[in-house]
C-alpha cells in the first residue's frame, strides 16, 4: 500500500469532510486554524450537515485523539492500536491511552461473507468442493475481518478468517487522508519529537501486512514449525487449499481465550504450566529463533487443557537478525558489568545514530543513571524487558529513534510478563527467563562464540590475502609503464580560494588608492610651484576620490565579514 505525498489531491471529499468534522468536534479546531484547514472544515460541515462541538479544554489531547480514532472507524482504530505499541513514534502517555481502543464494529451479514468467499474460492462450486458446511453465525468480528466456523470435506473442523468486503478500498481512502494531514502537520510543526509522515508510513506497512492473510498464514506456519516438538505450545495449522489473500483457513483450536478465562476455574498447577509455556514460547521466539509473535496479549492467546497455550492471530510478527541479537547481548552485558562505554556503543550500533550524538554529556549521564540502577544485580535477577524498555525510553527522550524490530521485541517481552503476572502473581518471571538471558549473553561471550568469531575473522583475512595479488598486479603494471596517475579531489578549499581572491583585490585597491594619494600630492606641490592653473583642483579631486575609495573598501569588507 503506497502512501501519496502530502500535497496529493484528495478526491474523496465526503470522507475527508467527515474526518475534519470529527477533529473539530473533539476540540482540534484551533489546530486546524494553525494548519490552514479551517476553510476545509467549514466546507466539510456544510457537506455532511453537521456542526462542530467544543470539547472541554481540561480533557488531555491524547484522550480526545483516542475519541477521534474511535469515532472514525476501523482504519483509525487500527492506527491507534498500532501506535499503542510504538512508544518510539509517539509519547508514552499517548501510547498508554491508545491501548484503550476497542473494535466496536457491527457484524457483517453472512450473505455478504458468502459473496466474498465465492469471489475468492471459485464460486458456489468451489465452496462445495472445499467445505461440507460453513456456520452462518460469526465466531468473532473485528474491524478488518470476521471469523466463521466451517467443516472441510474430509470432516476437519476449521475456522475461516474473511476480510470484510470493501475494506481495502476504505483503507486506501483513509490512508490518503492520513498522509495528507500528516504532511500538513509536519510542515507546520518542526519540533514534535517524531515525524507524523513517518508514523503514517510505518502504519501503512503494518496495514499492508494486516490485510494480506497469506502473510498471516505463512507467519503462523513458520512459528508452528519452530514449536513442532513442543506439546505445551500450539499454533494453528493452515489449510492452504482454502486460503487466499482475503481468506485464511486454520485449525479450530479447542480452548479458552485468556481474555475470557475465569481464573477461578483453573487449578494452580495448570496456571503455573500455562504461564511457563507462554513465557518459554515468547522468550524462545525473541532471543533464540529471532522470529516472534509481536502481539501476545490475552486476546491472542488461548488456554488449553492441561496448561498448554495456543497463539492465534499471527498477522503482527517481528524479526531480529543474528547481528541485532549480538548487539542486544552487548547491551545487556554492559548493563550487568556497569560499562557505560559498552552500553553507549551498543546503543549506537542498534540505532545507527551518529557518534556525535552519542557523545552528548546529558545522554551519557541519563544512561549512566540506568546502569547505576542495575549495578551489582546478578544476571539471574535481571528483568530484561524492564531494562530494555527503560533504556530505549531514555534514548527517545534524546530524539534517538529505536528501530521498529526492537520496539516489537520489547513489546512482546513486556506483554507476556504482564500476562504472566495477571494469571499467576507468584510466578518468578526473572528467575524463569534466566537461561534465556544467559544464552543471549553466552552466545556473544562464551569461548565457543569467541572461537567462532575468530575463525570467521581468520577466514576473511585469508580470503583477502588470496585476492590481494590480483588486486595489486594492475597497479604494479602501471608503475612499470610509468602510467600511474593519482587523482586528488580537494574539498573545503572554496572558502580559502575566495579569501585569497578577496585579499588580492584589497591589495590591488590599496595600491591604486596609495598611487592616487601620491599623485595628488605631487600635483598639489607642482601647483604651489607655479604649475598649471587647474593643478590645485585636480589634486584635491584626487584626494576626494581616494577617500571615497577607502570608505567603499571598508564598507565592502565589513559587509563580507558580517555576511
Amino acid at each position: 500500500m503506497s502512501i501519496a505525498p502530502a500535497t496529493r489531491r484528495i478526491n474523496h471529499v465526503q470522507r475527508y469532510a467527515q474526518v475534519l468534522e470529527v477533529l473539530a468536534k473533539h476540540g482540534f479546531a484551533e489546530l486546524a486554524q494553525k494548519l490552514g484547514l479551517v476553510g476545509l472544515i467549514d466546507k466539510g460541515l456544510a457537506i455532511i450537515g453537521a456542526s462542530p462541538e467544543v470539547a472541554q479544554e481540561t480533557v488531555p489531547i491524547q484522550v480526545r485523539l483516542r475519541m477521534v480514532f474511535e469515532e472514525l472507524g476501523p482504519t483509525f482504530v487500527k492506527l491507534g492500536q498500532v501506535l499503542s505499541t510504538r512508544s518510539d513514534l509517539v509519547p508514552q502517555q499517548w501510547a498508554d491511552e491508545f491501548k484503550k481502543l476497542q473494535n466496536n464494529v457491527p457484524v457483517v451479514g453472512f450473505e455478504v461473507i458468502e459473496g466474498a468467499l465465492h469471489e475468492e474460492l471459485g464460486g458456489a462450486a468451489g465452496l462445495k468442493k472445499l467445505f461440507k458446511s460453513i456456520d452462518k453465525e460469526p465466531l468473532a468480528a473485528g474491524s478488518m475481518a470476521q471469523v466463521h466456523r466451517a467443516t472441510l470435506k474430509d470432516g476437519t473442523k476449521v475456522v475461516l478468517k474473511v476480510l470484510r468486503p470493501g475494506i481495502r478500498a476504505v483503507l486506501k481512502v483513509d490512508m490518503e487522508i492520513l498522509a495528507s494531514l500528516a504532511g500538513v502537520v509536519e510542515a507546520h510543526f518542526a519540533n514534535l519529537g517524531y515525524s507524523p509522515t513517518e508514523v503514517v508510513n510505518e502504519f501503512a506497512k503494518e496495514l499492508k501486512r494486516e490485510v494480506d492473510l497469506m502473510h498471516e498464514g505463512r507467519s503462523t506456519e513458520r512459528l508452528g514449525a519452530l514449536f513442532e516438538d513442543d506439546d505445551g505450545v500450539v499454533f494453528p495449522k493452515v489449510y492452504w487449499q482454502a486460503t487466499t489473500a482475503s481468506v485464511l483457513a486454520m485449525d479450530e483450536i479447542k480452548g479458552v481465550v485468556l481474555a475470557q478465562l475465569d481464573l477461578a476455574t483453573v487449578d494452580e498447577g495448570d496456571r503455573r504450566r500455562l504461564v511457563e509455556n507462554g513465557a518459554r514460547a515468547v522468550f524462545s521466539q525473541c532471543l533464540e529463533f529471532g522470529f516472534f509473535h509481536a502481539d501476545p496479549h490475552p486476546g491472542n492467546l488461548m488456554a488449553l487443557e492441561g496448561g498448554g497455550i495456543a497463539f492465534i492471530d499471527c498477522g503482527m510478527t517481528g524479526q531480529v537478525d543474528a547481528r541485532t541479537t549480538r548487539q542486544l547481548a552487548d547491551l545487556v552485558g554492559g548493563v550487568v558489568g556497569a560499562d557505560l562505554d559498552k552500553v553507549i556503543a551498543a546503543a549506537g550500533a542498534i540505532t545507527g545514530v551518529e557518534q556525535e550524538k552519542l557523545d552528548d554529556r546529558t545522554l551519557r549521564s541519563d544512561v549512566h543513571a540506568i546502569i547505576s540502577e542495575f549495578r551489582g544485580t546478578p544476571l539471574e535477577q535481571l528483568n530484561l524487558g524492564g531494562v530494555l524498555q527503560g533504556f530505549f525510553a531514555t534514548l527517545r527522550q534524546h530524539q534517538i529513534r529505536c528501530p521498529a524490530d526492537i520496539v516489537l521485541l520489547i513489546k512482546a517481552l513486556t506483554t507476556i510478563e504482564s500476562v504472566a503476572r495477571e494469571i499467576d502473581p507468584t510466578f518468578e518471571m526473572v528467575g524463569f527467563v534466566r537461561p534465556y538471558i544467559e544464552r543471549l549473553v553466552g552466545k556473544r561471550y562464551s569461548p565457543s562464540a569467541m572461537s567462532g568469531r575468530f575463525k570467521r575473522s581468520a577466514m576473511a583475512y585469508l580470503e583477502l590475502f588470496e585476492e590481494l595479488p590480483g588486486e595489486v598486479r594492475p597497479i604494479l603494471s602501471q608503475l612499470r609503464k610509468n602510467k600511474m596517475a593519482v587523482n586528488i579531489e580537494h574539498r573545503g578549499l572554496d572558502k580559502l580560494t575566495r579569501t585569497i581572491e578577496h585579499a588580492s583585490r584589497n591589495i590591488s585597491a590599496a595600491l591604486i588608492i596609495a598611487a592616487m594619494f601620491v599623485g595628488s600630492s605631487i600635483v598639489l606641490l607642482s601647483a604651489r610651484s607655479g604649475g598649471l592653473p587647474m593643478a590645485t583642483g585636480i589634486g584635491i579631486a584626487g584626494f576626494v576620490a581616494s577617500a571615497v575609495l577607502v570608505v567603499v573598501m571598508v564598507v565592502s569588507n565589513r559587509r563580507r565579514r558580517d555576511g
